[in-house]
């Protein structure tokens, strides 16, 4: 199998529940941030940047579960920050997990293999490593030397214990599709079970822009790495990947993805900040969700990331036998 199958099955499962209750609108995923300290500061993110006059702030325990109940995700992705520097870290986890929710533990891997022995292997549970290239480059993104030669020892170990390893990698400007292919050779070898891969987005507190693409070049991009995703596990779908190439044309699904943190429900997706709701409930009433799925918004203009359209991708399966063959038949080879 190309994907968990019981994490399949869970998510499936969840949209023909919601479907039948007659739910328009419903998360896939919670972008779970229980702090936003992080132990890096890459070049490409905007969070720890966004929330410097909270850095310091983290959310109890209960606050989070309190969410994980609140959105009612199947799948849990807990970020930050760098999660690991959370101190309830395994609670949570094993918590999600208990409450049935397929949980991607989100880490830059530098502190992965003192805090492994905090968690268990289980058929639910991801351990996800950023990676954006081979060593030089993604240390150079990292603004660290030796994090990609520590990270890459600490996914050898967390497999050697039986966890389930995926890697996440952003694709920027000055990107070489052809040191992708490589690093992609590189992690099939280490033994990593899934990649996910997407375009960066623009964040309004990152200062350097030219690290990211406008449209037309994340499609030229993206047109490379089909030329070869059939030979990885990649775990990004393709129908996702083809959206990214310029061979799909998909409205967003900013509530597919949605984001808690210490200042509570960010609105009005991931990526955009403008304001913060207290209940999921204010949050999934209060924005203008149409507006938004249009890319009627100027910030959306060269948005492609997974959190808006990987939602799409899979509301939209249903809608298509031939797209439905193609992705099960993808989930298993």
């Amino acid at each position: 199998m190309r994907f968990p199958i019981a994490q399949t099955i869970r998510v499936a499962s969840h949209i023909w529940k919601m479907r039948r209750k007659g739910r328009e609108r419903f998360p896939l995923v919670l972008m779970l941030e229980p702090l936003h300290a992080c132990n890096l500061s890459c070049s490409g993110c905007g969070r720890i940047r966004e929330y410097k006059d909270s850095i310091d702030k983290i959310l109890s325990l209960d606050s989070c579960l309190h969410a994980v109940d609140e959105a009612d995700a199947p799948v849990v992705s807990i970020s930050g920050g760098e999660p690991l520097l959370y101190p309830s870290i395994s609670e949570l986890v094993s918590e999600i997990l208990r409450r049935g929710r397929v949980v991607y533990l989100c880490t830059n891997g530098v502190l992965l293999g003192e805090k492994l022995h905090l968690f268990r292997p289980h058929k639910l549970f991801n351990i996800n490593v950023h990676l954006d290239g081979l060593q030089n480059t993604h240390d150079t993104i990292v603004e660290r030397r030796g994090v990609f030669e520590r990270a890459v020892k600490n996914i050898a170990l967390a497999k050697k214990n039986g966890f389930t390893v995926c890697t996440n990698t952003t694709v920027y400007k000055e990107t070489d599709v052809g040191e992708i292919k490589e690093l992609f050779e590189y992690l099939t070898r280490l033994g990593v079970d899934g990649m996910l891969i997407s375009p960066g987005f623009s964040y309004e507190y990152v200062g350097d822009k030219t690290l990211f693409m406008e449209r037309k070049e994340i499609q030229e991009k993206f047109l490379e790495i089909l030329s070869f995703q059939r030979k990885y596990r990649i775990w990004s779908t393709p129908l996702f990947l083809e959206f990214c190439a310029g061979k799909r044309d998909y409205r967003c699904t900013p509530w597919g993805n949605v984001t808690y943190n210490i200042k509570g429900w960010k609105a009005p997706c991931y990526l955009i900040t403008d304001r913060h709701y207290d209940s999921f409930d204010e949050f999934m009433h209060g924005v203008d969700w149409d507006y938004y799925s249009r890319r009627l918004d100027r910030r959306c203009a060269n948005c492609m990331m997974h959190s808006g359209f990987e939602a799409t991708a899979a509301l939209q399966v249903g809608k298509s036998l031939k797209d439905l063959l193609r992705m099960s038949i993808w989930s298993i080879f």
